[in-house]
């Protein structure tokens, strides 16, 4: 047996045994299948970008401000819960740790186990004592009820094959007054973005609010923050938005 899930079931349990509780309602208030759920109608390419226009690396991004640049337009404060969808080898996570401080706790989330192996040895390498990982499903981000001020999806959003039911069963992560930050490239959905009118529908169609929408050429992307609206659309009654 290899090394990474015994990290992962350590991170994780310290997760459902710590500040983010309610790990046993992961799949509560969950459709039995993506079937009643509708598909998008646009492209997701595969890695999420074109290869003319490969995705830069940590450096890269970090020598750009990127991090602290999307940090400070989500207002994150110290004693914050947080997640990172996507989270990957850790970019924004490790930096979310940091600005939530000690009080605070931020949870990674992938769909990808080796990717998530990999952070989970950055965790304990960096002794992020305030930071925890889980594993997602495609449809489903599976994080616990009523936990979070924040949910980042940077970078992401434009990757999630079944969006409609991911950010379905997102909904009730949210904490009281928790809002969705979808950081994205405005390109079409082929060459690996998301036109901001078309993230905008698809959010709108199952029940959220835009409140804030941001250009950012410095980064190459727009920085969006969404919360719940009065009421989640049904599965069945979800509107699918067209792609041009």
């Amino acid at each position: 047996m290899t090394a990474y899930p015994m990290i992962l079931r350590i991170i994780v349990t310290a997760v459902c045994a710590g500040a983010l509780i309610g790990c046993e309602a992961d799949v509560s208030d969950r459709p039995e299948s993506v079937a009643e759920f509708p598909a998008p109608d646009r492209a997701i390419p595969e890695n999420g970008v074109s290869e003319a226009d490969p995705f830069p690396d940590e450096d890269a991004r970090e020598e750009r401000g990127e991090a602290q640049a999307i940090i400070d337009l989500a207002n994150i404060t110290p004693g914050m819960t947080v997640a990172d969808i996507g989270a990957g080898e850790g970019y924004y996570t490790v930096r979310l740790g940091s600005q939530v401080g000690a009080g605070g706790r931020v949870l990674a989330q992938d769909i990808d186990s080796e990717a998530l192996a990999r952070l989970g040895q950055r965790v304990e390498r960096e002794r992020l004592e305030n930071t925890f990982i889980k594993l997602g499903e495609v449809d489903d981000p599976r994080l616990p009820t009523d936990s979070f001020d924040r949910i980042f999806l940077v970078h992401v959003y434009s990757e999630v094959t079944e969006p409609y039911a991911f950010m379905w069963r997102m909904w009730p992560a949210l904490a009281q007054g928790g809002q969705i930050i979808v950081v994205e490239y405005d390109r079409a959905t082929h060459a690996g973005g998301i036109p901001p009118t078309l993230l905008f529908c698809e959010m709108e169609a199952i029940g959220y609010k835009l409140v804030e929408f941001v250009e950012r050429p410095d980064l190459s992307s727009y920085f969006s923050r969404f919360e719940r609206g009065e009421a989640r659309v049904e599965p069945d009654q979800i509107k699918v938005c067209l792609n041009g």
